[in-house]
């Protein structure tokens, strides 16, 4: 399966991955992040059961704060 992750294709060998796995496969770890697909954020409670398919348009991006 090919996405478009961060604007960057990436290839997957399953046919779909939910979100939690496509993090822990690109090994994101960073706890304040936002994941959107094809345009829709996904809440954190939605993690396990948001499927990502073959085409979709992944963006996660990572929070920080500063002063």
């Amino acid at each position: 399966m090919k996405i478009l992750l961060n604007n960057r294709e990436e290839e997957f060998s399953k046919e779909s991955i939910t979100v939690n796995e496509m993090l822990s496969l690109k090994n994101f770890s960073f706890k304040m992040r936002i994941v959107k697909i094809n345009g829709v954020l996904i809440s954190k409670e939605k993690y396990d059961s948001t499927i990502i398919h073959e085409r979709d348009d992944v963006q996660m991006l990572y929070l920080m704060s500063g002063g």
